[in-house]
């Protein structure tokens, strides 16, 4: 069972504190458990994937995180840095205000650039920050975000003050259908609560407490 689980955790580290020693450590956790991937801010994707090259662990990176309103142009950017040093998985997080602005045109733009730069290199997952949105927000966000052509739809940065709950991953399946990915990411820490996500609908996790959900321990932090 917790073999099978680990492949949709993407073990993540993105505090601004992280040092060179965690993340090796974080390398080295997401090879012996063979979690999905490891999540990592940019700086450390080059690094990431010359230590992940001859394995299955793929290197997920985010971008405009933890906030989503740079340009589309410095995301864009970001994408290509970012898949140029290894990346094949990118979290993106949406212009928040934009959407709430309702220029759901613009947010549309700003997902489909970031997801053409990505294809043919790496998966897109548009993390939407289910805290700072109404139900509306949350169903416009995801069918924006599916009609830019995203991988994955994904909660939360972990840095907004609120994460994955089940009935955000719940609305955010049935509102994209079962042709694109969920992933539930911010306060998971323990197997029951990862269970309850891949029951709701989620395909993938993001934790930094992915070594204690495997061993249905608590673990201690968002991301």
């Amino acid at each position: 069972m917790t073999r099978d689980l680990a492949k949709y955790i993407d073990h993540t580290q993105l505090k601004p504190d992280t040092t060179e020693e965690k993340i090796n450590s974080v390398i080295q956790e997401a090879k012996e458990y063979k979690f999905a991937s490891v999540c990592v801010n940019p700086f450390w994707v080059k690094h990431c994937f010359n230590e992940l090259k001859n394995t299955n662990v793929k290197v997920c990176t985010v971008i405009g995180f933890p906030l989503g309103a740079t340009t589309t142009e410095t995301k864009v950017f970001e994408t290509k840095n970012a898949i140029n040093n290894g990346a094949t998985e990118i979290d993106m997080v949406i212009n928040v205000g934009a959407l709430k602005s309702n220029n759901d045109s613009f947010v549309e733009q700003d997902i489909r650039e970031v997801v053409l730069t990505a294809k043919g290199h790496a998966l897109t997952k548009v993390i939407i920050e289910t805290s700072l949105l109404t139900e509306d927000e949350k169903t416009r966000a995801c069918k924006l975000a599916k009609a830019a052509g995203a991988d994955f739809v994904k909660t939360s940065t972990g840095f907004s003050g609120g994460g994955a709950t089940v009935a955000d991953v719940k609305l955010m399946r049935e509102t994209v259908g079962p042709e694109i990915g969920v992933k539930a990411s911010g306060g998971v820490r323990d197997l029951e609560t990862t269970e309850k996500m891949i029951n709701a609908g989620a395909t993938r996790i993001g934790a930094s407490a992915g070594i204690e959900i495997l061993a249905g321990k608590q673990g201690s932090s968002d991301y």
